[in-house]
């Protein structure tokens, strides 16, 4: 039967998942997450992680980042991994170091971050201030943010690579408009990564850059996999369709999580939320099965917006 679903009014898991949720609790019952190669290494990556932008921005109150470290919880207890951040996200960088720390959680965690400013100096000096901020020698993925100076800073990135301060490097980029500079970077350079906006209404990746990106090897994080949050909010109102349990997707979010992870040139996503319900949720995504050709255009068909 078709239901109307919320965030808030998260129900558990699809059946076989692998999670028993009680609150906002989540423990192993032997299945984890999906892992995806990352094509560079071979090492794997869990398919859904977590953005900070906005929603790790807040201060020391401990009423304000109890939320925050329960979000970090339940990611860590489904069997994820990945935090994205960057400095450019007010507190958030500090926010995930002193959680982590608190939690004895470094290990468990796969931390992106970005460089975003103009010229070597200012690039090593904001990434050293990063890394003192995230509380570790090394970060598992420096990304050089919309491209800004990225010839300036690959350099450092390679070298910092090679002496283990950090394991990938990668590039981003938010807008459609930069889809020809960021094919052009990607044909140029070898990289480990690329982070990009897809989500069910902004496909303009599939065109170009997702088989670019399965093409040189090069993992995909996908970001806004919400539409930036206007999608998801328009489709609340509405019923559920029936065809979604075919893939034991139980609200929107993890309908809109599964189209995307449906796309084999995609090696994570990264909804970003502060809201531990939200977390839970959105972690499903990372169990069960995606939807096929068919089902993915009958989702494209079907849910107008």
């Amino acid at each position: 039967m078709s239901r109307t679903l919320t965030r808030s009014r998260f129900m558990g898991i699809a059946a076989g998942a692998g999670l028993l949720v009680a609150g906002h609790g989540a423990a192993q019952t032997g299945v984890r997450m999906h892992q995806r190669k990352i094509r560079s290494s071979g090492e794997m990556l869990p398919v859904v992680g977590v953005g900070t932008w906005r929603t790790f921005d807040v201060g020391a109150k401990p009423e304000d980042r109890a939320p925050l470290a329960e979000v970090l919880r339940l990611l860590f207890a489904a069997g994820g991994s990945v935090i994205d951040t960057s400095p450019m996200y007010g507190s958030a960088e500090a926010v995930i170091g002193d959680l982590l720390a608190a939690a004895d959680a470094r290990a468990r965690a796969f931390i992106a971050t970005k460089v975003w400013t103009t010229g070597r100096d200012r690039g090593v000096a904001q990434m050293r201030n990063s890394m003192r901020l995230l509380k570790t020698d090394r970060i598992d993925l420096m990304q050089i943010h919309n491209l800004v100076d990225w010839r300036a800073h690959l350099p450092t990135l390679r070298a910092w690579q090679a002496e283990g301060r950090i394991r990938y490097l990668g590039i981003t980029h938010y807008t459609q408009s930069a889809h020809d500079e960021l094919e052009s970077v990607m044909r140029a350079e070898k990289w480990d990564f690329v982070q990009i906006n897809y989500a069910l209404d902004d496909r303009a990746v599939e065109r170009r850059l997702l088989p670019l990106a399965a093409e040189r090897g090069i993992a995909v994080i996908v970001n806004q996999p919400f539409g930036g949050g206007g999608l998801l909010r328009k489709l609340m109102g509405r019923k559920l369709p029936d065809w979604a349990g075919e893939i034991g997707a139980t609200s929107w979010a993890q309908l809109l999580l599964k189209f995307v992870l449906a796309n084999p040139a995609v090696t994570c996503v990264i909804p970003g939320t502060g809201k531990p319900e939200h977390m839970a949720d959105n972690l499903q995504a990372g169990f069960g099965v995606y939807p096929d050709a068919a089902l993915r255009k009958k989702m494209i068909d079907e849910i107008q917006v």
